[in-house]
């Protein structure tokens, strides 16, 4: 601790410790065909986040507070379920996963390998999927 520290508020702290989800958007139908590609070479996870559902909003941040894989172990995508619907339907089509939000999905070599949703989702699963 740095003589400057004592000037540090326990807000200053905690953004210091936070470490960013490598998030990649989820915005275009086209990535699904990315998605599967890059699931053979690395597992492949979506987030379906409702930003309008507190329980969903309350997973995410407990999501973003306890996730430590890196782009290099799992590749991360983040779907915006009210702005793209249309690619949460497709998700449910080609994967045969039923919709719920919030949702988490896991693709590894073109398949689901695991799906939670609501408060079974849990950032320590992911790292037994790397």
């Amino acid at each position: 601790m740095g003589l400057l520290d004592i000037f540090k508020t326990p807000r200053d702290i905690v953004k210091e410790e936070i470490v960013e989800i490598p998030w990649h958007v989820l915005g275009e139908m086209d990535q699904l065909d990315e998605i599967v590609e890059q699931s053979k070479t690395k597992p492949v996870a979506i987030f379906k986040h409702s930003t309008r559902c507190g329980i969903s909003r309350g997973v995410l941040k407990l999501l973003e507070k306890n996730y430590q894989l890196t782009d290099d172990q799992l590749k991360l995508y983040y779907l915006d379920l009210l702005q793209n619907r249309d690619i949460s339907n497709e998700i449910a089509a080609r994967f045969k996963v039923p919709h719920e939000s919030p949702q988490m999905i896991v693709i590894k070599n073109g398949i689901v390998v695991h799906t939670e949703s609501h408060h079974g989702i849990d950032a320590s699963h992911l790292e037994k999927f790397v």
